[in-house]
């Protein structure tokens, strides 16, 4: 009788402990986007100054953030990002994305059904007008171009930053995953998953295509940057979230995140 008590002591004190930590990282979704207006957003366009959504760039349509390009003329190296309005560190995002439509023309041509989600990302307000990209690490899109050839979606590229795979240094400046390729016409869902500097995960379709770890600032790509920010080496352990725009046509639609322990 005394064994049988102690376990069953042991147990509710095993519960006890553990239940804290588990109510604090079963936090409740959020929506990120409300399906009604941009107003929980900020828009940073290359050659403008942030909070000026140039043509209309990025417009709200049946409960969807599009990304269009109907009264723009050349496309100019007008690469473009819709940022949410606060940083994150180690949270689960998960959207859907759809191609649409025909590449701007001036585009460049890598840029046919490609788009991305930024993250960990510098705050837009940081970023002179003649800054191209973010300093931030890329969850690229890519649909297939009906060539017969792969293109994995949910690979990682790096502007202006440095990660770690598979035990050592990236080199490249895009990494694909293992996704299989999806044509233009699908809605694909996705997710990512970050735990601050220590873990990040692509998830397409439920399955897993990419794992890789500490990001930080460093490598090339990004022109035009504040140089008092730019500082080689420096973990990035949080930052912004962003929508891509850069001369392909997209939606994304019911784009929500969970907070998660680092």
């Amino acid at each position: 009788m005394l064994k049988q008590n102690c376990y069953v002591m042991f147990i509710l004190l095993l519960f006890a402990c553990s239940t804290p930590k588990e109510k604090h990282v079963d936090e409740q979704w959020i929506d990120l986007f409300n399906g009604r207006d941009l107003n929980d957003w900020i828009v940073k366009i290359h050659h403008h100054d942030v909070g000026v959504n140039f043509g209309n760039t990025f417009r709200v349509e049946d409960n969807m953030i599009k990304v269009r390009y109907d009264q723009y003329d050349d496309f100019n190296d007008q690469f473009a990002h819709l940022y949410y309005k606060q940083p994150f560190s180690s949270f689960h995002l998960t959207y859907e994305y759809h191609f649409t439509g025909t590449l701007q023309k001036g585009a460049p041509e890598y840029t046919l059904l490609n788009s991305g989600v930024m993250f960990h990302s510098q705050d837009p307000r940081t970023m002179p007008k003649e800054q191209n990209w973010p300093i931030s690490v890329e969850m690229q899109l890519l649909a297939g171009l009906g060539d017969g050839q792969p293109r994995p979606t949910g690979n990682m590229c790096s502007p202006g930053t440095e990660i770690e795979y598979e035990g050592g240094l990236y080199d490249g400046h895009c990494l694909n995953s293992s996704s299989k390729t999806y044509t233009a016409d699908q809605w694909i869902h996705a997710e990512l998953i970050v735990y601050s500097d220590s873990l990040i995960m692509h998830v397409i379709e439920g399955d897993t295509v990419l794992r890789y770890s500490k990001p930080s600032m460093g490598g090339g790509v990004v022109n035009g940057y504040d140089t008092t920010y730019w500082k080689p080496g420096t973990p990035l352990k949080s930052g912004y979230i962003a929508l891509q725009s850069e001369g392909q046509p997209i939606d994304f639609r019911n784009i929500r995140l969970k907070r998660l322990l680092p």
